[in-house]
């Protein structure tokens, strides 16, 4: 009898992980997959209230340092409000090809045993909300130092609301650009196109910073504009390779072009940068960024050659979209969100369509047979640029016309908005430009 006990607790002890597999299957949730997107998240959420604040604080007038910081800050807040409430059922209902419908306001009839692919459906909703956050988040970078701060939380609201979901929805929520067959693994045109053309189309409704210098930059603290790049680099392995929702084999690859790329970006906009003067770290730091955004729709589908490619060109065209095409155009993009996220983007959501190697994801681009995916991404971008700039126009005016004016008066813009508005200073022992 006591041999009979022993072999039964045995094979129950082996069976045991069995009955949790069948578990985990019968209820469609992987747990390494929900573990990893659970890291995922919290990456992505780390490049906007950290990330990107530090990024742009560093390269802001040391007179509005706080008031930059703040606003990705604030972004965040209201964005994932905006999201949980309105813009989740927005992006991902399936009322139409155009818009997703209000089943989940609230997220109304969603249930923590909901699964999405392998992953609780809550997580993925929370996924999808960090990405909304940096989405917004990136458009202040246009129009600090001069924009109130009650237009931009107003603004914030009603771009995330109607124009980042239905985007969403067009392209991951089985909508209409999905049926033209784009590719766009992490946000090229959802992110990055949307945010770059919308930042540019509100600076130039907002107008030009007094005395703005379009060909200087001096950052108020370039270590903070290093230390935020770090993080946004740290962040962006959830942001790309956390898209694959799951923990597998596309994952880690993106995870290693992610990397690739960045590194390519920064080499390359130096190099371009050391042929005309000296090198700096703030083109560095610039390029890196570059080549993480050219790199994103395209991280789940390319291998390595293509993921050099891509980021060497891509610290390339953000150089020349902060360096030459700002100046030839005269336009006042503050922090160059359209120079590096929507120029790098179109160019990034381009080459995917050049580069896709079919052995990565099963998706093929021109270099690899297929001439068509390049027409169906430049399909995409072109909507993405019309419809980013139509929404963005009329939210940024509708905004204005509610807080009376989106543009802070002359005195608190000579003063600074940190203290002229915040009534705060980016260090303890500054004095107020009043005394």
């Amino acid at each position: 009898m006591k041999n009979l006990n022993k072999l039964f607790f045995t094979g129950l002890l082996l069976i045991t992980p069995f009955i949790g597999q069948a578990q985990d299957s019968q209820n469609a949730i992987n747990s390494g997959d929900t573990a990893w997107m659970l890291i995922s998240t919290a990456l992505v959420m780390l490049m906007t209230p950290a990330g990107l604040a530090l990024f742009y604080g560093g390269l802001s007038n040391k007179k509005a340092v706080i008031n930059t910081v703040g606003m990705s800050y604030v972004a965040f807040i209201v964005a994932t409000l905006v999201w949980v409430t309105f813009g989740y059922s927005i992006a991902f209902g399936n009322a139409n090809i155009i818009w997703g419908g209000s089943d989940h306001f609230m997220l109304k009839g969603i249930t923590v045993n909901d699964v999405t692919g392998t992953i609780p459906t809550i997580l993925f909703v929370c996924f999808q909300g960090v990405f909304a956050a940096i989405a917004v988040a990136i458009i202040s970078g246009s129009l600090i130092e001069r924009i109130k701060f009650s237009t931009w939380m107003i603004f914030s609201t009603f771009w995330v609301l109607l124009v980042y979901a239905p985007l969403v929805h067009w392209v991951w929520g089985e909508g209409i650009l999905s049926t033209v067959g784009e590719l766009d693994f992490a946000g090229g045109t959802v992110i990055h196109v949307n945010a770059g053309v919308a930042g540019l189309v509100a600076a130039l409704l907002l107008g030009k910073r007094k005395n703005a210098k379009i060909h200087e930059s001096r950052p108020s603290s370039l270590k903070l504009t290093l230390l935020g790049s770090a993080l946004l680099w740290f962040g962006w392995f959830g942001f790309n390779a956390g898209s694959q929702v799951a923990a597998d084999g596309i994952a880690a690859n993106a995870f290693l072009v992610t990397n690739v790329a960045a590194c390519a970006g920064g080499l390359g906009w130096i190099l371009f940068e050391w042929s005309k003067h000296s090198p700096s770290m703030l083109g560095v730091s610039s390029g890196v960024i570059s080549g993480l955004v050219g790199i994103t729709p395209a991280s789940g589908y390319v291998d390595v050659s293509g993921a050099l490619a891509i980021g060497l060109t891509s610290g390339i065209v953000g150089y020349f979209g902060v360096m030459k095409l700002k100046s030839w155009l005269k336009y006042d993009d503050t922090l160059d969100a359209f120079g590096i996220h929507g120029l790098v983007g179109i160019w990034g959501s381009l080459a995917t369509g050049l580069f896709a190697n079919p052995a990565i994801n099963g998706e093929a681009g021109w270099f690899y047979g297929n001439s068509g995916q390049f027409w169906a991404q430049l399909i995409a971008v072109l909507v993405t640029i019309l419809f980013s700039a139509i929404g963005t126009a009329v939210i940024f005016w509708l905004s204005s016309l509610i807080t009376k004016g989106g543009r802070v008066d002359e005195v608190v813009e000579e003063q600074g908005i940190d203290y002229a508005f915040h009534k705060e200073t980016s260090f303890a022992h500054e004095e107020s430009p009043t005394g």
